[in-house]
């Protein structure tokens, strides 16, 4: 046998020493873990509103029914923003031109009867607490259709009340992972990985309805927001010994 060729095995048997040695240690670290799940849940109030309504126009002319449905939001807009809300608050969010037939007309001559123009903005509240108000100085001053409330986490709760359902998340997880350990026999020596398997931040959403006789109403609406539930799940693996 050469030189060369007694070197060669020697390499050989050098390298598959290290693939045996590698593959128990990943046998061993799998074969000693606690894989652990837990979940927390943070209660919070929410500090955002969305309300979306909208101006209902008909006339026979389309431009007429444009030309009242403009004036009438635009007494909508001026209103709200004299109530103190900034004019980024309020968002176009539809506008819609829908013409409505004559019931009796025939399918292959339709002939409209009038045009319904629908104009939609939603308005973004920071103190949830005005928005009873804010929905009756809307109706107040020509809204004449209401279609929904959302209540939910600025960015700034958001980011707090998702940072102690993590923390809650990850106490659960090692609870559980200790309950099991402790059953078992073994101490728990580190953590080999984690991973945030979950993450809910939930919006209330809520329908509400209104009409022109709404005006007369002289007691505020009453709007309860409610609370949200953050939830945050992780998945933990320990290692064991």
């Amino acid at each position: 046998m050469t030189r060369k060729t007694v070197i060669l095995s020697l390499g050989l048997l050098i390298a598959m020493a290290l693939i045996g040695c590698a593959a128990a240690a990943d046998t061993t670290t799998s074969d000693h873990v606690i894989h652990a799940t837990g979940t927390g849940n943070v209660i919070g109030t929410p500090d955002r509103a969305q309300i979306t309504f909208s101006v209902q126009t008909e006339n026979t002319d389309v431009k007429a029914a444009q030309a009242d449905n403009a004036k009438k939001m635009a007494a909508v807009r001026d209103a709200l923003i004299a109530a103190g809300l900034p004019d980024d608050a309020l968002k176009t969010t539809g506008y819609n031109i829908y013409p409505i037939y004559e019931d009796t007309t025939g399918i292959l001559n339709p002939k409209v009867k009038t045009y319904r123009v629908t104009n939609s903005i939603t308005v973004t509240l920071h103190d949830v607490s005005r928005t009873g108000e804010i929905i009756d100085i809307a109706v107040a001053n020509g809204i004449n259709q209401a279609d929904s409330i959302q209540f939910m986490l600025s960015d700034e709760q958001s980011r707090v009340l998702r940072t102690a359902a993590l923390k809650d998340a990850v106490s659960r997880a090692r609870g559980d992972a200790d309950t099991v350990a402790m059953a078992m026999g073994t101490n728990i020596t580190g953590v080999l990985n984690a991973d945030i398997t979950g993450g809910y931040y939930p919006v209330l959403f809520q329908n509400y309805a209104t009409d022109a006789s709404a005006k007369s109403v002289a007691s505020p609406t009453p709007i309860q927001p409610g609370d949200i539930t953050v939830s945050a799940t992780v998945t933990i693996t320990y290692n064991i010994r």
